[in-house]
């Protein structure tokens, strides 16, 4: 996996401080807001966070330190302006998971993840409820909870499926005014069979199916490219690396 302009891989090895210099929440939480919503001050961060100036300020300086954000365009002269250097972060999930860090920034990863679920779930029905979301999205935005049995090659074969798809769609509809930011998270999370045979636990979710056959899955990711086409962890431009 090589990265590119807007696309970083990290080795656990080779970038095995910059993954430490992940670990923190709040640095998580700066770089997907400047993913998502493009650059701003460390004043700004702040208030969309919570935290002090100071904090944010400290926190961007580690995240420059690893080349994961750099100065942008000032306005004034008064206050630096930061800019995510990448859209998108990933790594190989085999080699994360052979290592206790590379495991920690995993589940930390997937776990802000989930936040930025809710946090999108709540801004999308808050958004439907203003009319500032037409008509022409409802049918088409949705969350499927499906699980099907698969091989690993399959299930590989999905996400690359999807990804490359999702590129090609992505590349379609960049010049299209139409177009509005989509939040698209996919999981593939394999769940061990029981002692008697069956997938997981009893705590599966009722019907095991889509929640609705009219929904399906979410539109581009906000990372302008999720989706890793090595059995990699993705982590978009939400409020996650």
């Amino acid at each position: 996996m090589d990265s590119d302009r807007s696309h970083r891989v990290l080795d656990p090895e080779r970038d095995s401080a910059a993954l430490k210099a992940l670990t923190h929440p709040l640095r998580l939480r700066l770089l997907g807001l400047l993913r998502q919503h493009g650059p701003a001050t460390a004043s700004e961060l702040a208030v969309r966070t919570g935290e002090s100036s100071a904090s944010t300020s400290y926190h961007l300086r580690v995240l420059a330190r690893y080349a994961f954000v750099a100065e942008a365009e000032h306005r004034d002269g008064r206050e630096r302006r930061w800019k995510a250097v990448h859209s998108v972060t990933s790594a190989s999930n085999a080699a994360m998971l052979a290592t206790p860090a590379g495991r920690a920034m995993t589940v930390l990863g997937r776990r802000r993840q989930i936040e930025h679920l809710q946090e999108t779930v709540d801004r999308h029905e808050a958004d439907i409820d203003a009319g500032r979301l037409g008509e022409q999205w409802h049918e088409p935005s949705g969350i499927d909870d499906l699980m099907p049995r698969l091989t690993p090659e399959s299930l590989q074969e999905l996400r690359d499926t999807i990804g490359a798809k999702l590129a090609e769609l992505t590349a379609r509809d960049e010049h299209d005014p139409r177009a509005q930011q989509v939040v698209l998270l996919i999981a593939g999370l394999p769940l061990a069979s029981d002692a008697r045979g069956a997938p997981g636990t009893d705590e599966t979710p009722d019907g095991q199916g889509a929640p609705g056959a009219d929904e399906t899955p979410d539109g581009q990711g906000a990372s302008g490219g999720e989706g890793e086409s090595a059995g990699g962890e993705t982590l978009g431009t939400g409020d996650a690396p």
